[in-house]
């Protein structure tokens, strides 16, 4: 891991005052991001729904559906 630091070193930016402020007009240096020490967020991402979730909603569809389809023979 390179453990260099990105910001620019202010006495040798050009358009800063001293004290690393910056006059009207002028465009203040970039900053640093940390792509290097964030967490990789991609690491426990979810792949999708589970066999267990999907068999019991399909379950619970069909008896539904027999339940509405019993009130429909009764009437």
């Amino acid at each position: 891991m390179d453990n260099t630091h990105p910001d620019p070193d202010p006495r040798r930016t050009p358009g800063l005052e001293g004290g690393g402020g910056v006059p009207p007009g002028e465009t203040p240096p970039g900053e640093s991001s940390t792509p290097a020490g964030a967490p990789d967020q991609n690491a426990n991402t979810p792949s999708g729904w589970g066999p267990l979730p999907l068999v019991l909603l399909l379950v619970l569809g069909a008896l539904v559906a027999a339940f509405f389809l019993a009130y429909a023979v009764a009437l």
